[in-house]
């Protein structure tokens, strides 16, 4: 899969990334001349449809994150299409999108940050936190009150809470408030950037279904990054793999986790926790370093960490095509390979 993403299965298509491509430039010396570029995002392409929930995963500094930032234009991509289409009408390149139409996206397009202690303001009340989108869309004072209670109510805290500051609430009611606020204006599509990861256990599953029934009740579309595959797993309709800029694996969840094409995912597979102590697995215990995103092997990026690598992993990169209908893998071997899933076997 180039230029093309997978035909949408499930409903019609709210988000597509054609080749999306973020280079963060290296500089050296006096004068700061420009020597290479670290290839946060290298090639990724990838749909959502409307109301469904892709997770995308991986492991600290695959791009994950940057990912989802260039979808927003949080930050600039270097390359590629970021093509959404909004509620007015007609599909839009978020990329090219000058300011003024960019600010009017983000109204439909909103994200709920990692950490819910450095994301919002101390020195603002819940009520200046919640209502500041409405402020900047022209919405009467009497009528952000109204707004923000009700958004209170929605997300599981009391509306006179708005007087309140960050400081007097929980982590996990912190990040209800950010839920909140990035429900302010009504969105289709939620960007979560790992909402859980900061949370305790327990809190995490409060979160996570609160989520979904915000999902279920608005018919919100979600693209939630996440590390975790037992939360990812929970909540996610496909996931998406990323390993060192590139996506390497793409299916429907429990598709992906019965029966992983790429071994990098089986290896993320093996690692996932199972409170049932009668499941034994087998561990994959990968070897070696992550590849450098600066100066990456050729070939297949996974190919120095991969015990299936044979000649041709070393010298042509993988295309993601379709190994299986709605399953995309981005591995030479894919097809001959018997990777395990999630569970192995259980003893009697």
């Amino acid at each position: 899969m180039t230029a093309e993403t997978p035909v949408a299965q499930n409903g019609e298509r709210l988000l597509e990334i054609n080749n999306l491509r973020k280079y963060f430039p290296i500089k050296q010396g006096l004068l700061r001349r420009e020597v290479g570029n670290i290839r946060a995002v290298d090639d990724v392409s990838f749909h959502i449809n409307e109301g469904e929930t892709l997770g995308l995963v991986g492991e600290s500094g695959c791009g994950k994150t940057t990912t989802a930032r260039c979808i927003l234009r949080a930050i600039e991509p270097t390359s590629g299409e970021v093509l959404f289409r909004s509620e007015g009408g007609g599909t839009v390149d978020v990329t090219a999108a000058p300011r003024a139409q960019l600010r009017s996206l983000r109204q439909e397009m909103q994200m709920i940050f990692q950490d819910p202690f450095s994301s919002l303001n101390p020195r603002m009340t819940l009520m200046d936190i919640v209502g500041e989108p409405l402020i900047i869309t022209g919405v009467a004072k009497s009528e952000r009150e109204d707004r923000v209670a009700e958004l209170l109510s929605m997300v599981g805290l009391r509306p006179e809470f708005m007087r309140r500051f960050p400081h007097a609430f929980s982590g996990g009611q912190r990040q209800r408030i950010g839920i909140a606020r990035a429900l302010a204006l009504n969105p289709r599509l939620i960007v979560a950037d790992e909402p859980v990861s900061a949370l305790d256990v327990s809190v995490q599953a409060q979160v996570l279904n609160l989520m979904m029934d915000l999902q279920s009740e608005l018919g919100l579309t979600y693209l939630f990054v996440a590390h975790d595959l037992s939360v990812v797993k929970h909540i996610s309709d496909r996931i998406a793999v990323m390993y060192v800029g590139k996506l390497v694996e793409m299916a429907p969840t429990d598709e992906l986790f019965d029966s992983p094409k790429h071994p990098y995912t089986a290896a993320l597979l093996s690692s996932v926790p199972e409170p049932d102590p009668r499941v034994r697995r087998n561990r994959v215990v990968l070897q070696g370093e992550v590849a450098n995103p600066a100066n990456p092997p050729t070939g297949c990026y996974f190919n120095p960490r991969c015990e299936y690598a044979t000649d041709i992993c070393r010298s042509e990169t993988p295309q993601l095509r379709e190994i299986a209908p709605n399953h995309y893998a981005s591995c030479h071997r894919a097809e001959e390979l018997g990777l395990a899933g999630a569970i192995v076997n259980s003893s009697n």
